[in-house]
Protein backbone atom coordinates (compact mmCIF):
# COMPACT_ATOMS: atom_id res chain seq x y z
CA UNK A 1 0.00 0.00 0.00
CA UNK A 2 0.73 3.84 -0.71
CA UNK A 3 0.52 6.60 2.31
CA UNK A 4 -3.14 6.11 2.64
CA UNK A 5 -4.35 4.58 5.83
CA UNK A 6 -7.37 1.59 6.19
CA UNK A 7 -9.62 2.53 8.84
CA UNK A 8 -12.06 1.25 9.60
CA UNK A 9 -12.24 -0.38 5.91
CA UNK A 10 -12.54 3.32 4.99
CA UNK A 11 -9.33 4.27 3.08
CA UNK A 12 -8.46 7.88 4.45
CA UNK A 13 -5.61 10.14 2.08
CA UNK A 14 -3.36 12.55 4.09
CA UNK A 15 -3.73 15.76 3.56
CA UNK A 16 -6.39 18.92 4.14
CA UNK A 17 -9.50 18.22 5.80
CA UNK A 18 -12.96 19.94 6.73
CA UNK A 19 -14.83 21.60 3.52
CA UNK A 20 -12.18 23.20 0.47
CA UNK A 21 -13.21 26.72 0.01
CA UNK A 22 -15.24 27.31 -3.32
CA UNK A 23 -12.62 29.36 -6.17
CA UNK A 24 -14.82 32.73 -6.01
CA UNK A 25 -14.34 35.67 -7.72
CA UNK A 26 -12.60 38.09 -5.35
CA UNK A 27 -15.16 40.96 -6.90
CA UNK A 28 -18.24 39.25 -7.18
CA UNK A 29 -17.36 38.59 -3.42
CA UNK A 30 -16.97 41.97 -2.53
CA UNK A 31 -19.83 43.32 -4.12
CA UNK A 32 -22.15 40.80 -2.18
CA UNK A 33 -20.77 41.95 0.35
CA UNK A 34 -21.98 45.43 -0.58
CA UNK A 35 -25.27 44.16 -1.79
CA UNK A 36 -25.69 42.56 2.07
CA UNK A 37 -25.02 45.27 3.55
CA UNK A 38 -27.38 48.02 1.44
CA UNK A 39 -30.39 45.35 2.70
CA UNK A 40 -29.11 45.53 5.96
CA UNK A 41 -29.30 49.12 5.71
CA UNK A 42 -32.90 49.26 4.37
CA UNK A 43 -33.92 47.06 7.24
CA UNK A 44 -32.94 48.63 9.99
CA UNK A 45 -34.18 51.93 8.68
CA UNK A 46 -37.36 50.60 8.06
CA UNK A 47 -37.33 49.04 11.47
CA UNK A 48 -36.38 52.36 12.96
CA UNK A 49 -39.65 54.10 11.36
CA UNK A 50 -41.44 51.45 12.33
CA UNK A 51 -40.81 52.09 15.89
CA UNK A 52 -41.12 55.75 15.98
CA UNK A 53 -44.70 55.50 14.44
CA UNK A 54 -45.04 52.99 17.19
CA UNK A 55 -43.92 55.63 19.61
CA UNK A 56 -45.65 58.35 18.38
CA UNK A 57 -49.00 56.81 18.31
CA UNK A 58 -48.60 55.64 22.17
CA UNK A 59 -47.68 59.52 22.75
CA UNK A 60 -50.53 60.32 21.46
CA UNK A 61 -52.61 57.42 23.24
CA UNK A 62 -51.22 58.85 26.65
CA UNK A 63 -52.46 62.12 25.69
CA UNK A 64 -56.14 61.90 25.26
CA UNK A 65 -55.97 59.80 28.44
CA UNK A 66 -54.39 62.01 30.28
CA UNK A 67 -56.95 64.84 29.19
CA UNK A 68 -59.74 62.71 29.75
CA UNK A 69 -58.11 62.43 33.71
CA UNK A 70 -57.85 65.89 34.07
CA UNK A 71 -61.46 65.87 32.75
CA UNK A 72 -62.48 63.67 35.19
CA UNK A 73 -60.33 65.57 38.05
CA UNK A 74 -62.24 68.49 37.13
CA UNK A 75 -65.56 66.95 37.30
CA UNK A 76 -64.70 65.65 40.75
CA UNK A 77 -63.54 68.98 41.92
CA UNK A 78 -66.92 70.41 40.80
CA UNK A 79 -68.59 68.32 43.03
CA UNK A 80 -66.25 68.60 45.68
CA UNK A 81 -67.56 72.14 45.57
CA UNK A 82 -71.70 71.38 45.32
CA UNK A 83 -71.32 72.39 41.90
CA UNK A 84 -73.09 69.43 39.41
CA UNK A 85 -71.14 69.69 35.62
CA UNK A 86 -73.32 69.97 32.72
CA UNK A 87 -71.74 66.80 31.09
CA UNK A 88 -72.24 64.84 34.30
CA UNK A 89 -76.56 66.27 33.89
CA UNK A 90 -76.65 65.22 30.30
CA UNK A 91 -74.73 62.10 31.81
CA UNK A 92 -77.36 61.26 34.07
CA UNK A 93 -80.67 62.06 32.38
CA UNK A 94 -79.39 60.44 28.90
CA UNK A 95 -79.38 63.69 27.36
CA UNK A 96 -76.20 63.41 25.72
CA UNK A 97 -77.46 65.40 23.05
CA UNK A 98 -78.65 68.29 23.91
CA UNK A 99 -76.12 69.36 26.64
CA UNK A 100 -74.08 72.68 26.37
CA UNK A 101 -70.92 73.39 25.70
CA UNK A 102 -70.20 76.05 27.97
CA UNK A 103 -72.10 76.13 31.03
CA UNK A 104 -71.41 78.56 34.41
CA UNK A 105 -70.82 74.82 36.54
CA UNK A 106 -68.32 74.05 33.84
CA UNK A 107 -64.67 73.93 35.94
CA UNK A 108 -62.04 75.45 34.18
CA UNK A 109 -59.43 74.20 32.27
CA UNK A 110 -56.87 74.15 34.64
CA UNK A 111 -59.26 72.95 37.93
CA UNK A 112 -58.43 76.06 40.12
CA UNK A 113 -61.94 77.87 40.50
CA UNK A 114 -60.53 81.28 41.28
CA UNK A 115 -56.98 80.65 42.43
CA UNK A 116 -53.89 81.52 40.09
CA UNK A 117 -52.03 78.12 40.41
CA UNK A 118 -50.31 76.16 37.77
CA UNK A 119 -51.19 72.61 37.27
CA UNK A 120 -49.21 70.27 38.00
CA UNK A 121 -49.98 67.49 35.45
CA UNK A 122 -47.68 67.47 32.48
CA UNK A 123 -49.48 68.84 28.84
CA UNK A 124 -49.16 67.26 26.06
Amino acid sequence: MDDSKMVAGKVKKPGKRGRKPAKIDLKAKLERSRQSARECRARKKLRYQYLEELVSSKERAICALREELDMYKQWCLAMDQGKIPSEIKALLTGDEQKAPQSSSNKVPKNGKFGSSGNSQSKTC
